[in-house]
């Protein structure tokens, strides 16, 4: 097994896997950066700002 794959799990999906902050996306946008994963909401954070109080969410200061 080389240092850098990831162990056959068996189900043909060890290819596949990402590891690491690229791994995850903005679901508005597709950006990589900035993203705000708090209560699993992956948006980034131009986006989240945008849609934010449509969400429930309160500027408090």
């Amino acid at each position: 097994m080389d240092a850098g794959s990831l162990p056959d799990r068996g189900d043909g999906m060890s290819e596949d896997i990402q590891i690491g902050k690229g791994a995850n996306v903005c679901k508005r946008c597709g950006r990589k950066q900035g993203l705000v994963r708090r209560y699993r909401i992956y948006l980034c954070r131009q986006c989240f700002r945008e849609i934010a109080k449509d969400m429930g969410f309160e500027k408090y200061t």
